[in-house]
């Protein structure tokens, strides 16, 4: 039987998806692979899901950006977003956490807490210094 705690865990993980049959990475999972235009089928009926790989791990900084009109509810003056690729050619979006950002730089990517809501937090891409 299920535990309770088991059934409503949060996935806190960022993930890439790998497709079955070529083995392209994505993020986020495209509805057709560019590679082999194999179809992604979610609920499997009629093709194989594609794969959720981790994400994080060692990572270049190619552009970033600085917010400073923030939603109603954060409490910061400012939140920093990077585009970064990691060693295999990805990339993806994250929370820069780091006081000054330059481009070019090495970072690490680890999977944290974006935003807290009241009932719900939401979990993304975390960028740090390497």
């Amino acid at each position: 039987m299920v535990s309770t705690r088991d059934l409503y865990a949060e996935d806190r993980n960022v993930y890439a998806y790998r497709c079955p049959k070529c083995g392209v990475l994505y993020h986020p999972a495209p509805m057709v692979c560019k590679g082999c235009r194999n179809r992604r089928d979610p609920s499997e009926a009629v093709f194989p899901d594609f794969e959720k790989v981790p994400m994080g791990g060692p990572c270049r900084l190619l552009s970033w950006t600085r917010i400073y009109a923030l939603p109603e509810g954060i409490d910061r003056p400012s939140i920093a977003f990077g585009i970064v690729e990691f060693d295999n050619g990805l990339r993806a979006a994250g929370q820069l956490m780091v006081a000054d950002p330059q481009s070019g730089a090495r970072l690490i990517a680890k999977s944290g807490l974006v935003r807290e809501l009241v009932g719900r937090d939401f979990y993304g891409l975390q960028l740090f210094e390497a």
